[in-house]
């Protein structure tokens, strides 16, 4: 199982008010992604399929979407500052292109292929902005606003969490500040800059590589990349750990859980 995992801690000077969208990137971008269906690849490990899970008819078959939206729909992860959370399986393009880009065998019948997806758990003034717009029926909030340059504190940890193997679970991602990044790159938080340094190192790669056609960003040089973009990502590390999505479970209520395999996709979803 392969998440992108990341938790936005960042705060602005001041807090968000009713029928306000307040988010540290772009609120149309997000709510338009949020009110998609759930998408996630799906892996050839999985032995239930979600009763609201749809499969696709076209393309690379890596995928499913489930029938509610992204903005609803929540499931357990795990970074090293942040530990244990709920994120939202927000439908992004990675969570396809690296579950084809790892599948081994027929497409249709796969003998291998990873479940991926992502887990965001937006800062705090986005969360009260998604449960508001939840409250509304998904209709937009009259305002919108970016936190940028009132943003007092706080970081973007977001990386990849790689779950299943000999050790566990391995986390590998940017812990980047608010002040890093003004200081590495004034005029930007952590969000954007953890966004614009990826977009800098993809121009520099298709200018030097102007035939190399349509690629996804799973098909380039992942050494040439993080060589560029690192000196803008504040800390990147690795780190091990033995959290699994069965830690704690049950103890208020039982749970419909699959014990014998904790990296079950029913196990990690939020119900």
């Amino acid at each position: 199982v392969i998440h992108i995992a990341e938790r936005d801690t960042q705060v602005g000077r001041e807090r968000k008010a009713p029928g306000e969208f307040v988010n540290t990137w772009s609120c149309d971008g997000f709510v338009s992604e949020g009110r998609q269906p759930a998408e996630l690849g799906w892996g050839s490990h999985e032995r239930h399929f979600p009763p609201d899970g749809r499969r696709q008819e076209h393309g690379s078959l890596a995928a499913i979407y489930l029938n509610r939206p992204g903005a609803a729909t929540r499931v357990r992860t795990w970074t090293p500052l942040a530990g244990p959370l709920h994120g939202f399986l927000i439908t992004h393009g990675e969570s396809v292109s690296i579950a084809d880009h790892l599948t081994v065998g027929d497409r249709a019948r796969p003998d291998y292929r990873p479940t991926v997806h992502y887990a965001y758990h937006p800062c705090d003034d986005a969360v009260l902005s998604i449960h508001e717009l939840a409250g509304r029926n998904w209709e937009f909030q009259e305002r919108q606003r970016i936190l940028k340059d009132d943003i007092v504190s706080g970081r973007d940890e977001l990386g990849v969490l790689l779950m299943g193997h000999a050790r566990g679970a391995y986390w590998y991602g940017s812990q980047l500040s608010i002040d890093e990044a003004r200081t590495l790159c004034p005029e930007n938080s952590a969000t954007s800059l953890q966004v614009t340094a990826p977009v800098m190192a993809g121009v520099i790669w298709a200018m030097k590589n102007p035939e190399a056609g349509l690629l996804e960003p799973d098909d380039l040089p992942f050494d040439e990349m993080l060589r560029m973009t690192c000196p803008y990502l504040g800390q990147v590390v690795g780190v091990y750990s033995d959290w699994t999505p069965l830690d704690g479970r049950s103890t208020l209520f039982e749970e419909d859980l699959d014990r014998s395999d904790p990296w079950q996709f029913k196990n990690f979803r939020v119900t």
